[in-house]
């Protein structure tokens, strides 16, 4: 009985101390949500505290930027929500941490997004944003917030390098096949040596500058956005100063969810990848608006009780100075199911 008296005390004591936490927690919330003009006007500041630590054999991989075989990347994200009436909506995040691409040196604050929203109906089939924002192609873009993606890495498509530059143009077919790293070159040195250079199929998120429109009408949903930067582009050229908009890209997305289990999805893109460097390296009579990336993307999404799933098919086309076309595909299927409400396993497969 003593043992059982033990127990109870125990549990009353975690229930008290949980309890005291919620309370915290709500009061916190309560302090960091302010209102005004007869409600009318409305901002929450949210925000989470997130510790990555990466174990891998040299070279890092995908868009982990460090010499060594580990890296450890503590990350505060705060978040800014704001409603103006109920038409008018504003969203930011800032992040603290050791770059966009986890790397080694000392933490750093930026702005990955910022953008202001218009919605004039309230059933949400029509929607008007501008700003800085991440992409709307694809499935994975909507979730992948440390909390919503199962996985610490994005999928194979949104990191892996390909053997593609935006800061330079390629001169001959050897010359790419020693950047994609499929021949060995004495110009080109081991894996990390020039990963700063290539460039994925789709650059994470993409937060780059533009205005989009998008909405639901029954079961189809659409979306369309331009952009001043490509998908591939890095996080140097997604601000408003980087690219401008001499080669804005235009992209699309249109999705059918025929019941709330299944979600179908196609998408397409089409933008300069090359930066403004190569303009001197260009041959005669071209310039970077004649090289474009063309990305056409499905995707499917699946949900079950405990079970989702999604899966993203992405071909990619290059038109590169003195070559002509390269393509390439890459793709990959996520399985997660939930144990608890706070747990869950996932697989990833990537290809």
């Amino acid at each position: 009985m003593r043992g059982a008296r033990l127990i109870a005390v125990a549990l009353a004591a975690l229930t008290a101390m949980s309890a005291g936490a919620e309370d915290a927690i709500d009061r916190l919330d309560d302090a960091l949500t302010v209102s005004g003009v007869n409600d009318t006007l409305r901002a929450r500041i949210s925000g989470t505290l997130d510790v990555e630590g990466y174990l891998f054999q040299p070279p890092a991989p995908g868009l982990i930027y460090t010499p060594g075989d580990s890296l450890l990347n503590p990350r505060l994200t705060l978040f800014l929500d704001a409603q103006i009436g109920p038409r008018v909506y504003f969203f930011a995040q800032a992040r603290a941490d050791r770059g966009f691409d986890p790397g080694v040196g000392s933490p750093r604050l930026r702005a990955d997004e910022y953008a202001l929203r218009f919605t004039p109906w309230e059933d949400g089939r029509f929607n008007f944003q501008t700003g800085k924002f991440a992409t709307m192609v694809g499935s994975w873009a909507p979730r992948h917030g440390s909390w919503e993606n199962p996985f610490v890495t994005a999928p194979l498509p949104y990191e892996n390098l390909t053997g593609i530059w935006g800061s330079t143009a390629v001169r001959s077919v050897g010359m790419l096949l020693s950047w994609s790293h499929v021949r060995p070159s004495p110009f080109v040195g081991d894996e990390y040596a020039d990963k700063h250079q290539r460039t994925p199929i789709i650059w994470g998120p993409s937060y780059a500058t533009g205005a989009a429109v998008f909405g639901q009408l029954g079961k189809f949903g659409y979306a369309a956005e331009l952009k001043n930067a490509s998908l591939s582009s890095n996080p140097d050229n997604w601000e408003l100063a980087g690219q401008q908009w001499r080669y804005p890209t235009m992209s699309t997305r249109l999705t059918y969810q025929p019941n709330e289990m299944w979600t179908l999805g196609l998408s397409a893109s089409k933008g300069s990848y090359l930066q403004p460097s190569t303009n001197s390296i260009l041959p005669a009579g071209f310039d970077r608006g004649d090289y474009r990336q063309t990305v056409v993307g499905q995707d499917l999404g699946f949900a079950w009780h405990h079970w989702q799933m999604w899966t993203e098919l992405y071909e990619a086309r290059y038109v590169i100075p003195k070559i002509g076309e390269v393509d390439t595909t890459a793709y990959y299927t996520e399985v997660k199911y939930k144990f608890t409400p706070q747990f869950f396993g996932a697989v990833r497969w990537n290809q």
